[in-house]
């Protein structure tokens, strides 16, 4: 009597191994669960013309990778990654600056790296997936035609849940993406990588960069940018321009347009305090820099003007040139992860919102219009920041994000 036994092939995961202990767990986590896993790691830098560190992190890094590697008995190699990383990364950054804008180069790196160059490589080596060590989450829906919809959920430790670096993924990245962690909390993690001797079960998180480390950006940006001195303007917490009474509005998106404008500022608007070396090296709600004493409470970036080269400052995290309680993303720069959710002109939705990584979700109801989407937030927000990303979720899961201008 003859057998006929069906051999499923092995699914391959290309592992984005950073030398931390959340990828080595991630790459450990599948070999358990059946996968042919191969560790890769991601050298994004090496331009001689700008430094971004003074340290060399990517080599231990790297090097911890290799180690985890051969502990797990997987594959491993380095990828130079660094033409594409200047080109859309720091290129952009510094194109960013210069306009005034602050960019987010994490959430960049996912798009535009890992879940883009670094998946089509994976691809190449005929991978089904490319896995990383995130905090999140992936839902899939199965509709009655056959087909799948993909859901980026937020990580189950709500305390390092990173669905916001994620959010501008698509659906096709996300069908050959895997969070083998996001079902973990952190001390959860760093005990299976104690019980495996993984080299690193105690090592710091990374700061900084994807897969660079930490940078002074000052520095960084004084490389391409050049100093250019121009003065710091105290704007008093009751000038004339807060004391506006609202305006009555003919309609719902004169109203949203109201409160998504920035407050316009002129030296006039309050007093010069002290001097800076450049506007474009300013973010709004910095505290730290300004190097201007002397105040009952600390001074906060409110507004900068690249053009005129002045910094417009208030007293305290109080001060009503910090709020805003509506913003706009522009269409070209509006994204759904959920494509299938996506607002028409004239609709709205209720949702939850975040404006930076570790914010607390905030209510806000998304009007769009033909020019792009308004999030409007029920209660008024801090430093909302152009260049930023906006993300927006459905209880846990996140369906878009956009640039805010």
């Amino acid at each position: 009597m003859y057998f006929c036994i069906a051999i499923v092939p092995m699914k391959k995961v290309v592992v984005g191994l950073s030398g931390g202990v959340d990828s080595s767990v991630a790459a450990y986590l599948l070999k358990e669960q059946g996968y042919e896993v191969i560790g890769l790691f991601m050298k994004n830098w090496h331009d001689d013309s700008v430094t971004i560190s003074q340290e060399c992190p990517w080599l231990e890094d790297s090097n911890d990778a290799l180690i985890v590697a051969e502990k797990l008995g997987i594959p491993f190699q380095t990828i130079d990654l660094s033409a594409e990383y200047k080109e859309r990364i720091v290129d952009y950054m510094f194109r960013e600056y210069e306009m005034g804008r602050t960019p987010n180069p994490d959430v960049l790196c996912n798009r535009e790296i890992k879940f883009d160059v670094f998946l089509k490589i994976a691809l190449q080596l005929g991978a089904d997936y490319v896995a990383t060590g995130h905090y999140a989450r992936k839902g899939v829906l199965k509709r009655d035609d056959g087909s799948e919809t993909y859901q980026l959920l937020s990580g189950l430790d709500r305390n390092k849940d990173q669905s916001y670096f994620l959010c501008q993924l698509s659906q096709e990245q996300l069908s050959r993406t895997l969070f083998p962690i996001g079902e973990l909390t952190k001390p959860e993690v760093r005990k299976i990588a104690a019980e495996q001797n993984l080299v690193t079960a105690e090592k710091r998180d990374s700061q900084g960069l994807c897969f660079i480390g930490k940078v002074r950006l000052p520095e960084f940006l004084q490389q391409k940018l050049k100093p250019k001195k121009g003065v710091i303007v105290e704007v008093p917490a009751d000038a004339q321009q807060y004391q506006q009474t609202l305006p009555v509005f003919d309609d719902k998106e004169a109203e949203l347009a109201y409160h998504s404008h920035k407050h316009k500022y002129v030296i006039e608007d309050g007093k010069v305090v002290g001097q800076h070396q450049g506007a474009h090296y300013f973010t709004i709600g910095q505290r730290k820099g300004l190097d201007v004493g002397g105040t009952p409470e600390p001074l906060f970036v409110i507004d900068t003007d690249v053009e005129e080269n002045i910094i417009y400052t208030g007293q305290g995290k109080a001060h009503p040139g910090l709020f805003r309680k509506a913003l706009f993303v522009k269409e070209p720069e509006v994204h759904w992860v959920r494509p299938d959710l996506a607002l028409a002109p004239g609709e709205s939705m209720r949702v939850k919102a975040r404006i930076r990584y570790r914010q607390e979700l905030q209510d806000a109801v998304l009007y769009k219009i033909e020019q792009g989407l308004y999030v409007d937030f029920d209660e008024k927000q801090s430093a909302i920041t152009e260049g930023q990303f906006v993300a927006w979720y459905l209880e846990e899961e996140l369906l878009g994000s956009g640039v805010i201008s």
